[in-house]
């Protein structure tokens, strides 16, 4: 007789089911035979599952465990103990020694073997051998298994029914009839693993199918080795209890293994996901720092272009290319440069997070290269910008000027035309006394108008040289002109002084002269000179920017035509002079010649000069005055687009304030704050609207030449920059808000825990700076129950923690630095050696594992993922296209390289 009973005083519950087992057991063995021959079955394959994991089995349970050795060998595998060493003789006491050796490690495990000898089992006892491994398997594959607070045979049954609960024509109520039919086997293998089973073509009426199946399939891919004949269970009334619950509780173990390689599976995936976001963060950062820093390369040289125009026309349109450059091109920069930003500390707090190394970018693509790289590109736009204002003011006075020295240059050429062949003629030679006495006086007026002239010839001189130092680009012509003007003129200056020493030496021989021709001459030649520079001045070109300007035009020319009066009777009494004449030589009966000889200057000249001048004075009236009316809508020009660059200005500057108290005073959750804080993002963009009007405002400024205004102090960069600053400042504060929220989540912080870091962190950020101090950083620990005082030990423990908040050493401590100082002290987070132990697992204990093992238990993309990165095994224990897990887990948390 057998009996079981639990040692060291455990529960009577858990005696009497050992009590109820054996009771079972001895019955059976009396009772039915067959049920020894399905035991026979079950327990030699139940035994070989395990004895082959040392490289042996069993054939006859009576007989090949009769030695005692393969006894103890088994129970070193399953306990995973080692037992006594074995005596290796064959002597009948060399193998009742072992045999006992086996029985006391099994009375060591709680369990109290009765009526069990070891002589029984030497003697090949087939009834006591089947009992000891029954009690072996009860004791170490079935005792264990827990299931909703039962154990054992109950915890294997309610287990069972749990599983099977799904499937029709299954009604798992014990360990025998309920398994005839074979659909249970079946309907265990499919829940688990219904890739194996096609359970809806099993027949209830065809238990031999049925059961042959699902012990094919468990041998074939779940490596639980046949234990019973399907003809055994089916022909028997009643199959056996013991050796159908033997063969469950290999299928129980089979899959609650198959649970841990799942969970360690869910693991590797979780953390393996992680990285490829973050693998996949750190590519797309790299190409949009790349992308940005090749645009901003290739656009500064365009912007660092000087190449001279030669006409405001081709400047203006430079002028155009930029407009379109500053509102087309460079907006969606801005938003690339801001995404980058937010990229980067997003991708930042997710390694923080996930327990990784900080992202290190390529060299020269980091965020502070990159706003280097902007600010560079920002200064090139300045100075393109100041260049192209410039050139433009350069060309318009150079056109001007040009206009000016051709108009003048004209005028002075038409009046030396014939002066040379004048200044050259001997006319005087054979002249009378009076005629070379008129002669005399004609070269004394000519003279008079000579210097009269010599005011142009300095202008035009004048203008040529300005034309040079602004770089004209037709200087050539204009110097050519110009030396061609100045030749002559000297020219001209010595023939006249020539001509004056000749009439004077004649002088002396003729002394008659006509008064009245040369009172005529000498009055009518600096009338006529002012004729002709009031008529110069009338046609002149005037360029102004004010209305100030204009005015002042105005003003002079109202004060010249106030001369015209005095100017029309200095007119009729040269005239009236020239009338004296007719008058005296009619009277005379004097016949006089058709010319006068002291002048060229003709009364019909004075006339019609006269007349010429008085109908360009309207002229210019009507130049002055829409000249004027031009600056009175410039200067509309300038008071719209200062009102609303104010206004701008004042909206800019008021949210830009708004979003330093927000970051500082949050209330509410962090949800809460990101909504509201988009919200205000969406009230911000909606004024967007506003900016366009001042764009178009300043579009027009510019169209219309205006370069400078007294109604506002804003400039359209400034302003621009300015709007800029607002936009990237509501999305930085955003990304902070949504960086807070991922390190909560991740880390399990409270919203409570949250409001009283921000509250601490605000209550010791006196300067609302969103920054703390090293004095003001250790007040606030302390306050949150920090042993960091005054004394060494503290001193030590408080730069230990600005190490980690403040690695670079800036002395300032920011709030995000704060919240992951405060969630690394307060959470805890995946680790390399709980990625290694999870991978061991998947791996069956072993230092290595293969890749149809990564492909079996992980997603495939995953599983790929790994084999491409895991090195080759090196260890002696390796097989071939082993793969080293261990290193590639510590590469993921920045441990070695990967």
């Amino acid at each position: 007789m057998v009996d079981y009973h639990t040692a060291n005083n455990q529960s009577a519950g858990g005696a009497q089911t050992y009590m109820e087992q054996e009771n079972d057991w001895d019955r059976d063995l009396l009772l039915d035979p067959a049920w020894e021959k399905q035991q026979r079955k079950t327990f030699t394959a139940w035994c070989n599952s395990h004895l082959r994991k040392a490289g042996t089995q069993i054939e006859n349970i009576e007989e090949d465990f009769r030695d005692g050795l393969k006894l103890m060998l088994l129970l070193e595998v399953i306990s995973g103990e080692r037992l006594p060493k074995p005596e290796r003789g064959k002597m009948r006491v060399h193998k009742i020694n072992n045999v006992n050796k086996a029985l006391d490690f099994i009375a060591s495990k709680g369990v109290k073997l009765v009526s069990i000898g070891a002589e029984e089992i030497v003697d090949g006892n087939a009834k006591m051998t089947l009992g000891m491994i029954w009690t072996i398997i009860l004791r170490f594959a079935i005792q264990d298994i827990s299931v909703e607070e039962t154990s054992a045979k109950e915890g294997l049954l309610l287990w069972c029914q749990r599983k099977t609960a799904p499937y029709k024509n299954v009604n798992v109520q014990n360990f025998h009839i309920s398994w005839k039919d074979g659909l249970a086997f079946n309907a265990l293998i499919h829940r688990h693993r219904p890739d194996l089973i096609d359970y809806d073509s099993l027949r209830k009426d065809d238990p031999v199918t049925n059961l042959n199946n699902a012990f094919e399939v468990a041998e074939k891919h779940l490596d639980i080795p046949k234990m019973l004949d399907a003809e055994d269970i089916v022909n028997t009334a009643r199959p056996d209890e013991k050796a159908i619950m033997t063969y469950v509780s290999s299928f129980y173990h089979a899959f609650s293994g198959a649970q841990k390689a799942e969970t360690a599976a869910n693991r590797i995936c979780k953390v393996l996901a992680v990285n490829q976001e973050n693998e996949q963060m750190m590519e797309d950062y790299e190409k949009l720092a790349s992308d940005l820093l090749e645009w901003i390369r290739r656009t500064i040289p365009w912007l660092e272009n000087r190449t001279q125009e030669k006409t405001v026309k081709d400047l203006q349109a430079k002028q155009e290319d930029f407009r379109d450059y500053r509102t087309v091109h460079k907006p969606p920069k801005v938003q690339e440069k801001c995404q980058l930003e937010i990229s980067f500390n997003t991708l930042q707090t997710k390694l923080r997070l996930s327990n990784r190394p900080a992202f290190m970018p390529s060299e020269g693509r980091m965020v502070s290269d990159i706003n280097t790289a902007w600010h560079t590109l920002e200064g090139a736009e300045k100075g393109y910008e100041e260049w192209i204002l410039s050139e433009i003011r350069r060309l318009e006075r150079l056109e001007h000027l040009a206009e000016k020295f051709h108009q003048k240059a004209a005028i002075h050429e038409s009046w030396t035309d014939g002066k040379e062949a004048m200044l050259t003629q001997k006319d005087y030679e054979t002249s009378t006394l009076s005629e070379v006495k008129a002669l005399l006086r004609k070269h004394e007026a000519f003279e008079s108008d000579l210097a009269a002239h010599q005011d142009r010839v300095e202008q035009i001189a004048a203008i040529a040289q300005e034309l040079n130092e602004l770089d004209y680009y037709d200087a050539a012509s204009v110097n050519t002109r110009c030396q061609k003007i100045c030749e002559q003129w000297d020219i001209l200056g010595s023939l006249t002084h020539r001509r004056k020493e000749s009439l004077e030496r004649t002088e002396k021989q003729l002394e008659s002269i006509d008064e009245l021709y040369l009172e005529y001459a000498k009055r009518a030649a600096p009338f006529n000179n002012w004729m002709e520079g009031a008529m110069e001045d009338l046609q002149d070109m005037f360029i102004v920017h004010n209305i100030e300007e204009i005015q002042g035009l105005i003003s002079a020319h109202e004060q010249f035509k106030s001369t015209l009066p005095e100017a029309n009777k200095e007119r009729e009494a040269i005239q009236a002079i020239q009338a004296e004449v007719q008058r005296i030589a009619q009277s005379n009966g004097i016949k006089l010649s058709s010319a006068n000889p002291y002048t060229t200057i003709t009364p019909q000249s004075i006339d019609s000069k006269w007349e010429k001048a008085m109908a360009m004075v309207p002229q210019r009236d009507n130049a002055l005055q829409h000249e004027l009316n031009k600056q009175n809508s410039n200067d509309s020009l300038r008071a719209t687009f200062a009102a609303q660059a104010n206004s701008v200005g004042a909206y800019i500057q008021a949210k830009m304030e708004e979003i330093g108290r927000i970051s500082i005073e949050m209330n509410g959750t962090l949800e809460d704050q990101l909504t509201n804080l988009k919200e205000y993002q969406k009230t911000i963009l909606s004024y967007m609207p506003e900016i366009n009007k001042l764009e178009a405002h300043h579009q027009h400024i510019q169209e219309a030449l205006i370069f400078d205004n007294q109604y506002t102090s804003y400039t359209m960069e400034h302003l621009r920059v300015g709007w800029e600053q607002l936009l990237t400042t509501i999305a930085r504060t955003i990304n902070e808000v949504e960086n807070q929220i991922l390190t909560r989540d991740a880390k399990g912080i409270s919203q409570e825990q949250l409001y009283e870091y921000r509250a601490s962190f605000n209550h010791f950020d006196k300067d609302h700076s969103g920054g703390l101090k090293a004095e003001e950083f250790k007040a606030c620990l302390i306050s949150l129950g920090y042993d960091v005082e005054n004394d060494k030990q503290g001193d030590g423990e408080f730069n230990r923690i600005m190490g980690i908040v403040d690695p670079n050493s800036t002395g300032v401590v920011t709030f995000q630095a704060f919240i992951d100082f405060m969630s690394r002290e307060t959470t805890d987070t995946d680790t390399a050696d709980q990625v290694i132990a999870s991978f061991k697992i998947l791996a069956g204990d072993k230092n290595f594992i293969t890749a149809d093992e990564l492909r079996r238990e992980l997603p495939p993309d995953q599983a790929e993922y790994c084999i491409a990165r895991m090195a080759p095994y090196a260890g002696p224990d390796g097989v071939p296209g082993a793969l080293d897990y261990m290193s590639f887990s510590t590469a993921l948390y920045g441990e070695s390289d990967l």
